[in-house]
């Protein structure tokens, strides 16, 4: 059996806020949470498909914490979609953040975008194709 990449973590500062996020605005489900109440954080699971067989996203949400410094190393995520310009519309009017509005790539011709979820991590929504 070839290893996989299983997932990727980002720890939030609102859980709730973050699902919102994640589910309503880039159109994923939520897989699996659960609370672990001795270490004071939540594990949330979220993706497009099930994690069998897709990587996901693996949301940390320590209790006693609501702001996280990002730092220069993380770069971001990506997602692929259809259309980038009708996605990052629909993005824009469920509340999202474009960074940078869709478009070609420089010295290229792949169209992307780049919008900010809640505790300002990069999201690159690339055209497929």
């Amino acid at each position: 059996m070839m290893p996989r990449l299983l997932h990727t973590m980002i720890r939030v500062g609102d859980l709730e806020r973050s699902k919102r996020f994640y589910t309503d605005v880039l159109g994923m489900r939520v897989l699996r949470e659960k609370e672990y109440p001795g270490g004071r954080f939540t594990l949330c699971f979220v993706g497009y498909g099930d994690e069998t067989e897709e990587c996901v996203v693996e949301l940390t949400w320590n209790w006693d914490t609501d702001h996280y410094d990002l730092g220069n190393g993380f770069g971001h995520l990506a997602i692929g979609v259809e259309d980038v310009y009708a996605f990052c519309e629909e993005a824009r009017a469920k509340g999202a953040n474009i960074v940078r509005e869709p478009g070609p790539m420089k010295h290229g011709t792949t169209v992307l975008a780049f919008i900010e979820d809640p505790d300002g991590y990069r999201i690159e929504i690339l055209g497929r194709g």
